[in-house]
């Protein structure tokens, strides 16, 4: 992927994206906003969500052996993984386990963080997207560009041809003379799921929350594919992230307040789904719980950039964010798009890359995203720590622009210098280019005018007229 800026320009010129990104986004955002106005205390909420959280991150060590202690009292076994290579590769013992060939998945942003699904293939296992905007994007071997809606990319006569064309290569083929309208689009894709459903003796999820008080993990959907595939499968193995968890089952109760009316704007998500280790003839007989680190202890250690790990996935920053609106989440280079991504992804995977190093830049810094976030993550702050940092780290331009400093604060050091600097600028000003050279600075003047210089510094102006 290139840096942000070179992704972006790209985007900006498809119309007809932005024409879908901008009805997409400014709908979820009104009727976010109408559901979040129905409470009287979404603030006390949106405060108890960020203490909860916070209060959880600074003991994550004592809560995650808590959880492991209640999972394997309940039947499961948890695994823990240090990066990606180690999820993957855990996952891929235990699928190999049980001599299974495919395996069926409920929405996971963590399994597509590290790759889970090309790593399976890899091994020859086929791993299925059940999640309807996730089929949509494996079946047109695209990326997710939203958190909450995955295809938002694309419009339902894209989407009726991506069924047309790839659902047989996967399963059960479109129905003959399928249309574009919805409700057939979510027929075909019941039909297409439904044998693998009933087929699979595997399934992969991730989780919302997991409840350290009792083992319990969550998962709050709205098609009720998630609940097929946590109950029916015969082995259950859930990639989760070491942040999601949470203390007690009362914590939970404000989660399953906020995250339904910032992500869906529901009350509540059509299907909340709990389970807790395993029991006879009820849910899959084997569950295997694998916590994820890559890179979450890192950030934990950063004071300022810990409060990315409150982040409860609901998308809110995305739709209100008017960078996202226009570049769209492919050109963020992440799984983890708009905002809540430009501070996450440089923090898991560093800033040595161009494109990491970018994202903290993809960002007007406006704030609206802090105002809609459900757990007050101060997404501006973050941004500004992690230029800071990457300024530091002297990535490309950033050797100029300290260079440029030092030599600036040298010539504030020294009133005369800075004097006669001001006399030859006034003295030339008519022969000074309108725009500035370099392509760091171009950036600038080729969209903004240069203010004019005066024809008399000020100090000279002051001597004259207020001695």
């Amino acid at each position: 992927m290139p840096a942000f800026p070179e992704a972006a320009r790209e985007a900006v010129g498809d119309a007809t994206l932005r024409a879908t990104l901008r009805h997409a986004t400014h709908t979820i955002r009104d009727k976010r906003a109408r559901a979040v106005a129905e409470l009287d205390d979404w603030a006390a909420l949106r405060e108890a969500g960020r203490r909860i959280k916070d209060e959880t991150l600074r003991h994550l060590d004592t809560h995650l052996i808590r959880l492991e202690e209640s999972v394997t009292a309940a039947g499961g076994t948890v695994h823990w993984a240090a990066d990606a290579a180690e999820a993957n590769r855990i996952v891929t013992e235990l699928v190999r386990a049980t001599g299974e060939t495919e395996v069926v998945k409920v929405k996971s942003m963590a399994t597509q963080e590290i790759g889970l699904n090309e790593h399976l293939e890899a091994e020859g296992i086929a791993a299925y997207e059940t999640d309807l905007a996730e089929l949509i994007v494996q079946l047109g071997e695209d990326r997710p560009s939203h958190i909450l809606v995955p295809a938002i990319h694309r419009n339902r006569g894209e989407i009726r041809d991506i069924f047309r064309e790839k659902m047989g290569s996967w399963g059960r083929p479109a129905p003959e003379g399928l249309s574009d309208a919805p409700a057939e689009l979510a027929e075909a894709a019941r039909l297409h799921l439904r044998e693998k459903f009933l087929r699979a003796k595997v399934g992969i999820s991730g989780a919302n929350f997991m409840v350290a008080e009792t083992g319990t993990l969550v998962v709050v959907e709205s098609e009720g594919n998630g609940r097929m595939c946590l109950t029916l499968p015969e082995t259950l193995i859930s990639v989760v992230g070491v942040e999601k968890v949470v203390p007690t089952w009362r914590d939970l109760e404000v989660f399953l307040q906020t995250l339904p009316r910032s992500s869906t704007a529901e009350r509540m998500n059509p299907y909340t789904s709990t389970w807790t280790g395993t029991a006879d003839g009820d849910g899959p007989g084997t569950f295997h719980l694998v916590l994820l680190d890559n890179g979450r202890t890192d950030a934990l250690a950063d004071e300022v950039g810990r409060q990315a790990l409150r982040c409860i996935r609901c998308s809110a920053c995305l739709n209100v964010c008017p960078v996202y609106e226009r570049a769209g989440g492919h050109a963020y280079g992440s799984v983890y798009p708009g905002p809540i991504g430009a501070i996450l992804t440089p923090q898991l995977r560093g800033t040595a890359s161009e494109v990491d190093a970018s994202l903290p830049y993809a960002s007007s810094l406006c704030g609206a995203c802090y105002e809609v976030c459900p757990v007050a993550i101060d997404i501006p702050e973050v941004l500004v720590h992690l230029r800071e940092r990457v300024a530091e780290e002297g990535g490309k331009g950033h050797r100029l622009e300290r260079a440029a400093i030092k030599a600036s604060t040298w010539i504030l050091d020294h009133p005369g210098v800075l004097a006669a600097g001001e006399r030859l600028a006034s003295a030339t000003r008519k022969a000074l280019p309108k725009r500035l050279p370099g392509p760091g600075a171009r950036q600038w003047t080729d969209h903004r005018d240069l203010p004019e210089l005066p024809a008399e510094p000020f100090r000279d102006w002051w001597k004259k007229n207020r001695t």
